[in-house]
Order: structure tokens, then C-alpha cells, then sequence
């Protein structure tokens, strides 16, 4: 197995997608959709083919942060999800989560037959293997049958090591999240609309029109819809209920034959496994270690903790790539697509998926094409009205906690360090000049000096060796070695 796998993820790794559009002088449009990732394009689509004029503006390129960095699972059986939902709010908005993501795979399966779009059906496990895991599958076997999903027990697997306990959901499906995101892309074009990369929007101003400042200059809408991942803009209160997350993956040459179901963990660390087949070969791709952005350092040994894991349960695998992804864990368990805030229905919101955006932010793009159209579905209708009183006071007040003592911990690390520093190839480190903290790295033998102070909230920056990127932990935000901006809320780069 090489140790030195490409540091791109397997559906990153080819060609140039299809082709999107040129900067240009914008007239107003109808709506305006922050973020080429699988909610902004389903949502531009879904408007686009209701005659809606719609432009697409994204920071980096078509897929380069989440999307194009899932393992591709469109899965109503979520891992142990249901069953934390199910204890976290009333029943009632446990089948609207549910009747949203069949929704969300319904829309997005259809959208992949009608256009041929490549696809695999698999049967979705959630399972464990120890003692300790065993309760919770049993516990997502109930939930998942109590809400309607055909779920059955399962004893054995195709994996190659024991099982304690294991639910499966049949009829569920796999994607290279790239072929979805292109399909999109052609979709929104031949209605009209425009996908612009290399656009960052850096502020909203609510009104009629909607004035969007970017780093290439203003554009306006009648509607915005905010689907970055975490909204930027601060109006909204969504880093009080948010908790970023960053997990890692792999893929693998692999002679083996087709897997039968796609697989996922309840045992900490988690282990997510399914197949790939592409037209270079097959893959295996193995996922896990998930853990709060800015924190689990060094996130190298993360890497190798997959790469050990992967030897041992299929030692005829041979690793090609190493990614990983950042998602976002809402407080109450539910995704949030609606108004940025109450009353303010120029601008919308789109984020909260906890790794399952598949389903839920296709689910997020019906809904928020049907509010427009004022054709809302039930189950958007319960999700969006939920008053706050359904936020699990403590987990927000906790968040919040984490938050303030991340904070502070932040400042007074960079205050025991003296500068300066010249760390070795591929590293870095936050230490103190004067009163200011600041963020040194090497990378391609060059030395880099910047502000370790995230341009969001003031968070002080850690440093992500797998990645070689500052990722901040009180928001997710994570920057370039030379301080730009890669995700998250902030919108400007590191300061010199």
C-alpha cells in the first residue's frame, strides 16, 4: 500500500467539468445562488426550470469544497441519525426530516435517470463492531422502522471482519458527487441561467433588489439564497447553532469484486465503506475520524489511521487518494433551509446537513424553490416553522461554551510562544509577536507569515498537516498557507 496517496479526492481527479461562464456585467435577476455546490445547483435547476432568471456565483470552482469531497451516498438510513433526531425533537419533526430526504433522493434520482447520470443501487448498513456499538444500531433499528423506512436486522455482512450488530435499508444509492454536479451545471445553463467561478460574495444588503458585494464587483437579485456550507453573513445567529466537522477518506485500487451495500459505523472512530467503479479501474473508498474542525491535530495521524485500518481489513487494496470534508452539525439535529431570519425572505439559507447533503440539501432546494413559488410541501412547511424553543437549549449553550473556551485557550497558546519560528517542510505553528498572535508555515519551501486571527470571530487558527491549511475551531472557518480563503464563514483572507 503506498504511503503517499494524491492529495485529491478520487471524484476531484479528472478532467475539467463541464464548462461555466465568464465574469461579466450582471444585470439584476430573479435569484441569485451563493455556492456551486449540490444545494446551489439543485436549487438554481429547480428555479431555472420554473422560468426563474438565475445566476450561480461561486468562490473557488464547481464542487471544491464539500460536495466534490463526499463519499456519494444518497441514503435515507443515516448512520445512527434517526435515532439521534428521534430523541432530540417531537415526533412530528422526525417524519418531516424523514419525508424531506425521500424527497431529496426522489428529486435527485429522477434528476439522474432523466439525464443520464450514472448511478449504483446498494443496500445502506449501518453497523458495529463491538460490544459497545451494539445498542445504538438496535436503537436505529427501531427508529428507522417507527418512521417508515423497510429496514431489517442483519447478522452477517461482506466485510471482511466480525459484526456485533447491523440494520440495512435496501433501494439506496450511490454517486461520484462530480457527474451530479456537472448534470446540474448543464441544467441551470440550458435554462438560461449562468454559473460563474472564482466569484466571493463578501456582504448582503437585504432588499428590493438585493445588492450582493463580491471581489469582482456588485450584483443584485429580488431573492439571495446562501448555500456555502455555514452562511456567512452574521445576521442569520448560525454560528451559535452550528458545530463544523471535518472527517477524512481514501481510495483504493482495489481487485475485489463489486460490493452489495454501502457501510457505516456507529463504533468510535467511524468507518464508512463502499465501492467505486470508474473507467480507469475499481475502487474502494473508506471514510471516518471524523472530529471538530481546528481541533484532532495533528490531523496527519488521522490519514494514517485509515491507511492502517485499510491494511489490515483489506490488504490487497492500494491507496491512490486521500481527501477530506467539512460539515455542519446543526444543534437540534435538523438541517436549516428558510429566511436568514425571521420576516427577511429576500434572503435564504441552506446548511445544516451533518454529512448527509445529499438527501438533505436536495430536500433543502425543493424547498426553497417551492417557497418561491408559493407551493411549499408539508414536510417544509413543519421543518421551516419549528419555533426556537425545539433548539436543544443545553447543546446550544454547550456549542457556545466550546466556542469561548477555544477562544481563549486560542489567545493564551500564542502568548506562551515567542517568535520568530521556521517550521520544517509541511508544518506550521501559532506564536506570539508582541501582542499578536501569528501563524507561520512551510510549505514547498517557502516560509509564510500571517495573522493567526480568523477574519469571522477573532478565533485563533490551528494548524491542519494533512490539509496544510489554518482551520479556525470556533467556526470552521480555513484558509490557504498564504491566508486566503478556502471555507467557511469568513470572506477575507488572513491579515499580514
Amino acid at each position: 500500500m503506498t504511503s503517499q496517496p494524491m492529495r485529491r479526492s478520487l471524484w476531484l481527479d479528472r478532467p475539467a467539468p463541464v464548462g461555466t461562464d465568464e465574469w461579466r456585467s450582471l444585470d439584476p435577476v430573479d435569484v441569485l445562488v451563493l455556492g456551486a455546490g449540490l444545494s446551489g445547483l439543485a436549487t438554481a435547476a429547480m428555479l431555472a426550470e420554473q422560468g426563474r432568471s438565475v445566476v450561480v456565483l461561486e468562490a473557488r470552482s464547481v464542487g471544491a469544497v464539500t460536495t466534490g469531497n463526499t463519499t456519494g451516498k444518497v441514503s435515507l438510513l443515516q448512520g445512527s441519525r434517526l435515532s439521534e433526531i428521534r430523541d432530540a425533537v417531537s415526533r412530528e419533526l422526525a417524519e418531516a426530516y424523514v419525508a424531506a430526504n425521500r424527497a431529496g433522493q426522489d428529486w435527485l434520482l429522477r434528476h439522474l435517470t432523466d439525464n443520464g447520470v450514472p448511478f449504483q443501487e446498494r443496500t445502506a448498513v449501518t453497523y458495529a463492531a463491538t460490544d459497545a456499538g451494539a445498542p445504538t444500531v438496535e436503537a436505529e433499528l427501531d427508529a428507522a422502522s417507527s418512521l417508515g423506512l423497510g429496514v431489517s436486522a442483519r447478522r452477517t455482512l461482506e466485510l471482511p471482519f466480525p459484526i456485533t450488530a447491523a440494520v440495512g435499508l435496501p433501494g439506496q444509492y450511490q454517486v461520484d458527487g462530480l457527474d451530479v454536479l456537472d448534470s446540474l451545471v448543464r441544467t441551470v445553463r440550458r435554462h438560461g441561467g449562468l454559473v460563474i467561478e472564482g466569484v466571493r460574495a463578501t456582504s448582503i444588503e437585504s432588499g428590493n433588489p438585493c445588492v450582493v458585494s463580491t471581489n469582482r464587483g456588485e450584483v443584485s437579485g429580488d431573492r439571495v439564497v446562501v448555500a456555502t456550507g455555514f452562511p456567512f453573513p452574521k445576521r442569520g445567529g448560525h454560528f451559535t447553532t452550528l458545530e463544523p466537522r471535518r472527517s477524512y477518506a481514501l481510495a483504493f485500487r482495489w481487485p475485489g469484486r463489486a460490493l452489495e451495500g454501502m457501510y457505516l459505523s456507529v463504533d468510535e472512530p467511524s468507518r464508512t465503506v463502499r465501492d467505486a467503479h470508474r473507467a480507469d479501474g475499481s475502487y474502494l473508498v473508506v471514510g471516518g475520524n471524523d472530529h471538530r474542525v481546528g481541533k484532532g491535530t495533528p490531523t496527519s495521524a488521522q490519514v494514517d489511521d485509515l491507511l492502517s485500518w485499510t491494511g489490515t481489513a483489506f490488504p490487497d487494496a492500494v491507496a491512490t487518494h486521500r481527501w477530506s470534508a467539512q460539515d455542519y452539525r446543526s444543534t437540534d439535529e435538523l438541517p436549516h433551509f428558510g429566511p436568514i431570519t425571521t420576516g427577511d425572505d429576500r434572503v435564504l439559507v441552506a446548511t445544516g446537513y451533518a454529512k448527509w447533503g445529499f438527501t438533505n440539501g436536495t430536500a433543502a432546494a425543493i424547498a426553497i424553490s417551492a417557497r418561491l413559488a408559493d407551493a411549499r410541501p408539508d414536510w417544509a412547511e413543519t421543518l421551516e416553522a419549528r419555533p426556537p424553543a425545539f433548539t436543544k437549549v443545553g447543546s446550544t449553550l454547550g456549542a457556545g461554551a466550546k466556542v469561548a473556551a477555544d477562544l481563549a485557550r486560542g489567545w493564551v497558546r500564542a502568548e506562551l510562544r515567542q517568535g520568530p519560528a521556521d517550521p520544517p517542510e509541511g508544518h506550521g505553528v501559532v506564536l506570539r509577536d508582541g501582542i499578536t498572535p501569528v501563524a507561520v508555515c512551510t510549505v514547498g519551501g517557502v516560509t509564510r507569515r500571517r495573522s493567526a486571527v480568523c477574519t469571522h470571530l477573532g478565533g485563533i487558527v490551528s494548524w491542519n498537516d494533512a490539509e496544510t491549511s489554518w482551520d479556525c475551531p470556533l467556526h470552521g472557518s480555513r484558509f490557504d498557507p498564504d491566508g486566503g480563503v478556502l471555507e467557511g464563514p469568513a470572506v477575507r483572507p488572513l491579515g499580514d
